[in-house]
């Protein structure tokens, strides 16, 4: 089973504040909607509560360590080695955050499809790990592009692991 990481990183290395998306570029969000759709997601609880439910055509599966959480519309597990098991028979299962998610989940990732939004964000308060170059290797980028409506320059990077 292949584990992918997907986030939108700006150059700062954050990727969150108050439990939302820094950005909201039209095109970014198309691309999630396409790498992830049909496929299994895993989320963290924080990140679960920042969507308007769960999203349509894929599995969602909610860490949380609240045994009574529920999630409409979600699938809920007590650790993301519970919601990876849950996956089994799936061809690849897609990382979508949090922080602390992506941080437990980059030791198992077998790939990264990262967009790299030129901006910083001062007063975020969620970061994405850093990434270890001996380990990780850019495969594909695709940019730089323009966002039309905040002028946010960004671009597509795409990482797999030296020991994929």
């Amino acid at each position: 089973m292949d584990i992918t990481i997907i986030a939108a990183v700006a150059a700062d290395g954050a990727v969150g504040r108050e439990g939302r998306l820094l950005w909201h570029l039209s095109d970014d969000l198309r691309r999630f909607k396409r790498l992830t759709m049909g496929k299994p997601m895993v989320m963290g609880r924080r990140t679960f509560e920042s969507l308007p439910g769960a999203l349509p055509g894929r599995r969602n599966i909610v860490v949380t360590r609240n045994a009574s959480y529920r999630a409409e519309g979600a699938e809920t597990a007590p650790s993301l080695e519970a919601a990876l098991a849950m996956c089994a028979g799936a061809e690849e299962v897609m990382i979508i955050g949090g922080a602390q998610i992506y941080a437990e989940a980059m030791p198992l990732a077998t790939r990264m499809e990262l967009t790299r939004i030129d901006a910083t964000a001062p007063d975020a308060d969620a970061h994405f790990p850093s990434v270890d170059p001996a380990r990780w290797r850019i495969v594909a980028t695709d940019g730089p592009h323009c966002d039309p409506r905040s002028a946010v320059s960004y671009s597509y990077v795409t990482l797999a692991s030296g020991h994929a």
